[in-house]
């Protein structure tokens, strides 16, 4: 089982329906998607520094945003099966079908090591592979990566959070960040053609 993340930036993208059909055709049995939240999250960190509100309800509110994110997906492409646990998910992918997450147990009544913005949905994705015992995990990105960074070099550019590369380490599965333009290296990663796509080697 994979889990493969869609940062939320994809959201108004024109190449966004070539990847759900992607992951739907040949992700299904496979694959679970998780979302970003892109442009919500982005309102919800802007909230916060207007009224200056805690950390433990910008995190709720970023994990609504990612929830609305995966609806958007799933109306785009209803052959994504929505999922709101791991026992979900694992009937979706029994099934077939390709798991679309909806990360409401992530919603939290007190704070702890996840509410805070060092952690967003690129180490929730990390985690829910770790919780799945997932094969890989793949995290596309819209931002350009030259050359083969490391994850600590991707965290210091901002284009993951600044906790990923610390909870990858000794990560069970390969790990790749790959950019939205790579739709054919993600196609013969998933028809098993052995291709390094992207950063994360070695882990």
């Amino acid at each position: 089982m994979w889990v493969v993340k869609l940062g939320g930036s994809l959201s108004a993208d024109p190449v966004l329906p070539q990847w759900l059909d992607l992951l739907a055709q040949l992700g299904g049995g496979r694959v679970t998607l998780v979302c970003g939240g892109g442009s919500l999250a982005d309102e919800v960190r802007r909230l916060q520094s207007h009224w200056q509100f805690n950390d433990l309800a910008a995190h709720n509110m970023a994990v609504l945003a990612m929830a609305q994110t995966a609806y958007q997906f799933n109306a785009l492409n209803p052959a994504l099966q929505l999922a709101t646990s791991r026992s979900d998910i694992r009937r979706v992918l029994h099934k077939g079908q390709t798991a679309l997450w909806l990360p409401f147990e992530l919603q939290r009544e007190q704070p702890d090591g996840q509410t805070n913005w060092e952690v967003t949905s690129d180490s929730i994705a990390l985690d829910l592979a770790r919780r799945l015992n997932a094969e890989r995990l793949v995290v596309v990105k819209s931002c350009r990566m030259e050359g083969a960074p490391t994850l600590a070099q991707l965290g210091e550019q901002g284009i993951v959070d600044a906790r990923f590369a610390s909870l990858a380490q000794g990560a069970a599965f390969p790990i790749e960040v790959i950019h939205k333009g790579d739709l054919e290296g993600m196609r013969a990663l998933l028809y098993g053609e052995n291709r390094v796509m992207g950063a994360g080697r070695g882990f």
